[in-house]
């Protein structure tokens, strides 16, 4: 049987649980990491956050905002208040990937939107989607990336957002690939969910830098 391409835009859940074995864990101790309780959360952060949803909702009043609008109005800020862009740290955008399925029927290809890495090692994987899809429109394509991971026995973290809405993915490969899904974090429930979403990018640094016994800055 030959080997087929599938681009990660077209790949399917159902795709990924017949071909890489793929399951949905519920329990919730699987991922504990996006409840646990996060570093504080200064005033200045929370200001600065209040300005950034601000910004937003401000650009949801004009048609069509792509994908590099919400990276650069609310990811970007994200990042810089998570200590995610510092070292040990660094970035990688538009990453190209390719993970073929255990019986090597198929083979997955595709770009990252961010990738946040340390040396090798994937942090967060993160796919920014158009403000008129749902977060659930990229819940395949950022699985089929995470399956890429260079460091399988390692959890990898993912995190989808159109702007308005954020969750968090952990996949653990092991013998059988397993994920978890956090809550929807969203801009239109009350007060501001940006918190939330900084304390959970917070917490993964954290958990990089003990996996690596590095000292922050």
């Amino acid at each position: 049987m030959g080997n087929n391409i599938i681009y990660t835009k077209d790949i399917t859940l159902y795709d990924l649980e017949k071909k890489f074995n793929l399951q949905l864990s519920e329990d919730g101790l699987f991922f504990p990491e996006w409840q646990a309780e996060p570093p504080e959360i200064t005033p200045e952060e929370k200001k600065f956050l209040n300005l950034v949803k601000a910004g937003y909702m401000n650009l949801t009043k004009y048609p069509v905002m792509l994908e590099n609008a919400v990276q650069l109005t609310v990811l970007s800020p994200l990042l810089h208040l998570s200590n995610l862009l510092l070292a040990p740290f660094h970035i990688r955008t538009q990453t190209s990937v390719r993970v073929t399925s255990m019986d090597e029927d198929i083979t997955i290809e595709g770009r990252i939107d961010i990738l946040v890495l340390e040396q090798n090692f994937w942090v967060l994987v993160i796919e920014s989607k158009r403000a008129e899809l749902s977060v659930r429109a990229g819940l395949a394509q950022i699985l089929s990336y995470m399956l890429a991971s260079p460091v399988p026995q390692k959890p990898c973290f993912g995190l989808i957002t159109n702007g308005d809405s954020y969750v968090f993915l952990k996949l653990v490969i092991a013998e059988s690939p397993t994920y978890g899904v956090s809550r929807v974090f969203d801009l239109m429930n009350p007060g501001n969910d940006l918190y939330h979403v900084l304390g959970i990018l917070k917490n993964i640094r954290q958990l990089a830098l003990n996996e690596f016994q590095v000292s922050p800055d």
